[in-house]
């Protein structure tokens, strides 16, 4: 109809015109005029056949493939990682994996925190406190620790600043207990990787540290091209297009007046490494929606510096809070931080419960076994399933239901398909056939499997993982109408073979899509 009122012509007139003109005998049974002017297609049984043959991937690589650098996760290596760092962890690992999925070249960067002030402190706090490996295994205790040394002590904090310029100056038994501090806290994260099905590893971190000797470098390359301007003894790039309240040009804060860098010097730094080395025609950057204008000002100064050509695309894509059922940040009891661990911890305990409930007839280790898959994939699908762009509330009654949009109802769907192959004591290698949809729950699920890839492709383009989620909800739900309309392990001969074949490509495409999601399956619960 959009068509029709630029054209200047009658919406169904142009209908018609269409009909009449295109060629879609091998793809369409049927097109109709509906309405004012839509087209309703009907896709051919032989069409649907073809595309759904078993020797035929639902998911088609990308024809013109590029490299891209995923940024996320990042944490502070100065403690354990907390609830605050799952969303930038589970939303990028889901969209790398997407990306990867479609044939990209993907680049994971662990962009960790391990520089500054904080580093200086804790190196202080371990020469004054002698403590052992033990204690070091609480890292958040033994921060908290420091830093109230730090704020309470002026003498304490001095020397902890000394300490950040030993450290960056390279004096050797600084770094050794850097070091120490860096594989505590990475192993750390690595476990909890490993528990979320996060595809990050050791060689996908390139810390903050890793710029360093580059810092000066980027200082230079913005003086040599009359970006720098001193601003109360700091240096400063202006840009025109950020002002503040006052109509002047925010300044955009690259060294202190002490000679220190800040973040902003490390991101430039990362983006000319990103270009220069890493060749990424893609760059994704996954943090908190309180880093919108930082890195818009990055990604200006890069381009206007030439760290950035513009084949080279700079994306951040912002995330909400998650928060409590009472509106505000996710805490603790007591007003704390919730640590990941902790949070995983519960999860997997209230699924066993659950799991209990339900299948008490289970073995124990099998139940646990279940408890895991469930409770983590509850957990990461919660928050998946959102907008990323808004806040959520974490709610454990919602996210472990086995009703509605949640991870429990998709594992459970693909539970019910494998089932279906376990009462008729069926081999899927050997299933001979084809797919033959006829009945309308039949035809509708087929085309929902067929759009597999063009959600891929929706996630790749835009970064929301919750397209997927919405995708795989829809799928699973369109299983749940045929399984009570249409019988398979009754079914006459080819009918049954079809509608087994129809199950086999849910069951793939249902655990693949959660895989992708980093969320695992189980072949019973």
């Amino acid at each position: 109809m959009a068509a029709a009122k630029r054209l200047k012509t009658n919406p169904r007139e142009l209908a018609t015109a269409v009909i009449d003109t295109v060629a879609l005998d091998d793809i369409v049974e049927q097109l109709d005029i509906a309405g004012p002017g839509f087209i309703n297609i009907f896709l051919s049984a032989e069409f649907l056949a073809a595309r759904l043959a078993r020797e035929q991937p639902l998911v088609s690589p990308a024809q013109h493939p590029y490299t891209a650098v995923v940024d996320y996760s990042s944490p502070n290596l100065a403690k354990e990682m907390h609830v605050g760092h799952i969303r930038s962890t589970i939303i990028g690992d889901a969209v790398a994996k997407v990306l990867e999925c479609l044939g990209h070249n993907v680049i994971r960067q662990n962009h960790v925190g391990d520089w500054g002030t904080q580093f200086g402190m804790l190196i202080t706090y371990l020469t004054e406190t002698g403590a052992n490996s033990q204690v070091l295994e609480d890292l958040e205790e033994f921060y908290r620790a420091a830093k109230q040394r730090f704020d309470a002590d002026a003498d304490f904090a001095t020397r902890s600043r000394l300490a950040v310029v030993g450290l960056q100056g390279g004096q050797p038994e600084l770094r050794r207990q850097w070091q120490r501090f860096i594989d505590i806290s990475l192993n750390h994260c690595q476990a909890l990787y490993g528990r979320l099905g996060v595809s990050l590893s050791r060689e996908d971190v390139h810390a903050e540290s890793a710029y360093n000797d580059d810092l000066p470098n980027v200082i230079e390359s913005l003086r040599e091209q009359g970006l720098l301007e001193e601003s109360d003894g700091a240096q400063c790039v202006f840009l025109d297009e950020f002002k503040g309240k006052d109509d002047q040009p925010l300044p955009v804060i690259v060294q202190k007046s002490d000679g220190g860098y800040l973040y902003a010097t490390t991101d430039l730094a990362a983006v000319r490494h990103r270009h220069n080395q890493l060749n990424a025609q893609r760059v994704l950057y996954f943090t908190d929606a309180r880093q919108v204008l930082h890195f818009k000002q990055i990604f200006a100064v890069a381009r206007k510096a030439g760290f950035a050509d513009a084949a080279m695309s700079l994306e951040h894509h912002p995330f909400g809070n998650m928060l409590g059922k009472d509106g505000k940040p996710f805490k603790t009891r007591d007003g704390g931080v919730v640590k990941l661990a902790e949070l995983l911890d519960e999860a997997e305990a209230r699924a066993f419960d659950l799991v209990t409930q339900k299948n008490s007839e289970l073995g124990e280790d099998e139940r646990r076994e279940i408890a895991r898959v469930v409770g983590i994939g509850a957990v990461k699908y919660a928050d998946l399933a959102k907008n990323r762009t808004s806040d959520y509330h974490f709610d454990w009654d919602q996210m472990l239901a086995f009703e509605g949009n949640t991870a429990p109802y998709l594992q459970y769907a693909y539970t019910r398909v494998q089932s279906v192959f376990r009462r008729g004591n069926i081999d899927v290698e050997s299933l001979t056939g084809e797919t033959a949809p006829s009945e309308p729950a039949e035809r509708t699920l087929a085309v929902t499997l067929l759009r597999f890839q063009e959600v891929l492709e929706q996630v790749a383009a835009d970064a929301y993982p919750h397209y997927l989620c919405t995708y795989l909800y829809e799928l699973a739900s369109q299983f749940m109408r045929f399984y009570e309309a249409c019988p398979v392990l009754t079914a006459p001969g080819k009918v049954r073979d079809s509608r087994l074949h129809l199950c086999l490509r849910v069951a793939e495409t249902l655990k693949n899509g959660l895989g992708l999601l980093g969320i695992e399956t189980v072949e019973r619960m």
